[in-house]
């Protein structure tokens, strides 16, 4: 495995800054990870693309965006859970994780109507709901050959899903399985409109070394004291890194590769699962790309096990 050493003299040099208070103001704790999923405790820089994320912060902090974005419905967790205990069998597992289903039974039709979602620390918002013909085709997205789920029920119901602004009872789509008592439920309303960012994009000529876009949000740990985010890279370099630059009003997200000598091999990118520790629960704060400017939505990707209700 390759070793980026210029990178490596950035984080020993603003190590001993941190140690000695240069960079004790938020965020110079802060968390990565490579390749083999191992957590190294890392720190930030003071050169000129890595003041980046202290500008994203300074931007959204107490901005009009900010507080759009906290008054919003925007889900940090999965918004499909399956029954209750989990899935019978491997060709079970399979079906899902492929999207493979059967429909034996009508869609209800909603076409219009609204459903509310509800915190469990007060407040709540109405949203329109999505019709549940397209709540089943987002879980059936394979015709082909193989093990199915046969849905033989559907109606509306609903489920809890954990949100920017914590735990929510929100309108579901309860789909019956066959040979399941309880169902598989997928939340029937889609998240709030994201604000305009107070900052804007990075622009395509940033080196992947120093910072890439996140692909998303797969899990925020049930303590709120991690986080797990999709990070890409290419096939010639040693893997992703990302960096944590955490203020009172967010969490400011860095990705970068590292071992660029012989690459990056920009085309054939890959998504890899990169864990952040953070140094205090996400709580109410905004989850923020460096590169992008932007909120790092909540995304489902292809191993993602939901867990039961």
């Amino acid at each position: 495995m390759r070793t980026d050493i210029t990178r490596t003299a950035r984080i020993l040099t603003v190590a001993v800054l941190c140690a000695v208070g240069a960079g004790a103001a938020a965020g110079c704790g802060s968390a990565e990870a490579g390749r083999d999923g191992g957590e190294v405790r890392g720190t930030e820089s003071a050169s000129r693309w890595e003041a980046r994320p202290r500008e994203v912060a300074g931007a959204w902090d107490g901005s009009p965006a900010a507080a759009q974005w906290r008054a919003g419905y925007h889900p940090l967790g999965t918004v499909v859970q399956l029954p209750a205990g989990g899935l019978r069998d491997d060709a079970d597992r399979r079906a899902y994780a492929t999207g493979t289903f059967d429909l034996r039974a009508p869609l209800p039709f909603a076409r219009g109507k609204s459903g509310r979602v509800v915190w469990t620390e007060g407040g709540s918002l109405t949203r329109p709901l999505v019709a549940a013909e397209r709540a089943y085709r987002a879980l059936d997205r394979n015709s082909g050959p193989g093990p199915r789920l046969t849905v033989t029920k559907a109606e509306l119901g609903d489920m809890t899903v954990l949100t920017s602004r914590g735990p929510a009872t929100v309108p579901a789509w309860l789909f019956t399985l066959e040979g399941y008592a309880a169902p598989l439920k997928r939340a029937a309303v889609n998240p709030s409109e994201s604000p305009k960012s107070p900052v804007a994009p990075l622009g395509p000529d940033v080196p992947m070394d120093v910072l890439t876009p996140l692909g998303g949000l797969t899990e925020v740990a049930e303590d709120g004291r991690s986080v797990t985010v999709m990070a890409h890279h290419g096939s010639c370099d040693d893997g992703p890194v990302v960096t944590a630059l955490e203020t009172r009003g967010s969490v400011v997200l860095s990705a970068s590769v590292t071992g660029t000598s012989d690459g990056p091999c920009t085309s054939d990118l890959r998504g890899e699962k990169v864990t952040v520790k953070l140094d205090r629960p996400v709580g109410d704060r905004i989850v923020l790309d460096a590169f992008t400017g932007r909120p790092v939505p909540y995304t489902e990707w292809p191993g993602n096990t939901p867990g039961g209700s």
